[in-house]
């Protein structure tokens, strides 16, 4: 009688531990991608550092490798030419700046070797340089722009009144050295380590 009493316990104490486990993993599962359709549905947050340097915050997505692989076919074309398995990836980040100038250079006269006429112009800042010639039936141009981008990933911790605790969100931060330059789009990924199987 005291075997069949311990078998029950022993059954029942592995059926309630993998409940539990069951339960705590699908939680998981039911957080990540209610933060992913969260992020997903969140758009670009732009604004301007204390330096007055352009700035831009997007939440981080966290899939799997198999929705990784279905989402962004290229970047794993891109990854495979690298010789990189995707189970290897711990992260991914994209990020597309714009580069706007508007100013005036001042024309100079020039005479090349063969006596043809030439004007030039130039111009630069510490970010960009514009160089030129204007011919008389064409013009050359040369746009040369600098820009050096800092990604910061950061987590957002839960509040409840003063206390912080947790995290509630995973974020990345993108700063712009480049007065001239704007994010115009961002978007990182993570794979997380328990979640790599394919």
């Amino acid at each position: 009688m005291k075997k069949i009493i311990f078998v029950y316990a022993l059954v029942a104490t592995v059926a309630a531990w993998g409940s539990a486990w069951l339960a705590a993993d699908r939680c998981g599962e039911v957080r990540r991608l209610s933060e992913n359709t969260r992020v997903l549905t969140d758009s670009l947050y732009r604004y301007r550092t204390r330096l007055d340097e352009s700035a831009a915050s997007v939440g981080v997505l966290q899939l799997r490798c198999g929705e990784y692989a279905e989402r962004h076919a290229a970047d794993v074309r891109t990854i495979r030419e690298l010789g990189i398995r995707l189970r290897r990836v711990e992260s991914a980040a994209k990020t597309a700046l714009e580069t706007r100038v508007e100013t005036t250079a001042a024309i100079r006269d020039t005479v090349t070797a063969d006596a043809d006429s030439v004007r030039c112009f130039a111009w630069s800042d510490g970010w960009v340089t514009v160089e030129g010639r204007i011919r008389d039936d064409s013009a050359e141009c040369s746009v040369k722009s600098v820009d050096t981008l800092r990604q910061i990933v950061h987590r957002v911790p839960r509040r409840f009144l003063f206390i912080r605790y947790g995290t509630k969100a995973v974020r990345q931060e993108i700063v712009s050295s480049n007065p001239h330059s704007e994010v115009v789009f961002a978007e990182y990924v993570e794979l997380p380590a328990r979640r790599r199987r394919k």
